[in-house]
């Protein structure tokens, strides 16, 4: 049982490939959020992961994310593909629209958020959470596909599992960060404290309070965010399986799998 590449699969998006094995996985963190499915693509075998669990039962702040991201490391995976449904902050991006996080701003408290707990002091550098040479390839195939994408963008991390009220919108609107979600934290830091190479594909669902000055913008429901991911389920699967196929026989990033070449105290 292995795999070279890891899908985790948020709201809405609950089944990547037909032809799969299904695995039951026990990790030192507990079991992940469901079964494993492993299929093929191309010359890749792919393991897939809905985070939530396949009917959505477990909420953003009771997510094991350390069982997750384990489970694809003792697969054997090396790149990691985390698409999630966000809220847009900012007018210019606009629902059923993509962004390619580059930074994050976690919100959130409580959460298991290291596999470092010690002996061994571990500081795993955070300035670039996510895989350059992930985004590049994933901007690449985004731009040959005709998809309406921000090549960057900041992802503010809340807890969960409520929406924001009007005032923390303001302020995260304020400080100029473009997304929002309750799953990205901590599950990209974990793959990295792991070496894995982790990109975010966001799909915008909504505006999370609305746009100020335009009445007609209604808060973010859970039902909005659903619809408006089953609309463009179908792009995201072909965005993530043209990734997949292109990415090379061997991983030679130059960032993530030397996540801990300089982060232990000894």
């Amino acid at each position: 049982m292995r795999a070279d590449v890891g899908v985790f699969g948020g709201s809405g998006f609950y089944q990547l490939l037909e032809d799969v094995e299904v695995h039951r996985m026990e990790t030192p963190y507990g079991p992940p959020s469901d079964a494993v499915t492993i299929g093929q693509v191309g010359t890749k075998r792919v393991a897939f992961l809905p985070r939530h669990g396949r009917d959505h039962s477990i909420p953003p702040h009771r997510i094991n994310y350390r069982a997750n991201v384990w489970a694809m490391r003792e697969l054997g995976v090396q790149w990691v593909f985390g698409p999630c449904a966000v809220g847009s902050l900012q007018p210019h991006v606009r629902p059923g629209e993509f962004v390619l996080c580059d930074q994050f701003v976690d919100r959130t408290r409580g959460r298991a958020d290291t596999f470092y707990d010690g002996p061994i002091a571990t500081h795993v550098s955070a300035a670039d959470p996510y895989c350059p040479t992930l985004r590049a390839l994933v901007a690449e195939v985004a731009r040959s596909q005709g998809l309406p994408l921000h090549e960057r963008g900041t992802v503010v991390v809340i807890q969960g599992p409520r929406f924001s009220t009007r005032a923390e919108s303001r302020w995260f609107r304020s400080q100029g960060w473009e997304v929002i979600n309750m799953t990205q934290y901590p599950e990209a830091i974990l793959a990295r404290e792991l070496g894995l190479c982790y990109v975010n594909i966001s799909l915008v669902t909504d505006y999370d309070v609305g746009v100020e000055g335009d009445p007609e913008a209604k808060p973010v429901s859970a039902e909005e965010v659903m619809r408006t991911f089953a609309a463009n389920n179908a792009k995201l699967r072909a965005l993530i399986l043209e990734a997949i196929a292109r990415l090379p026989e061997r991983n030679t990033c130059p960032l993530c799998p030397h996540a801990l070449d300089r982060a232990r105290v000894l």
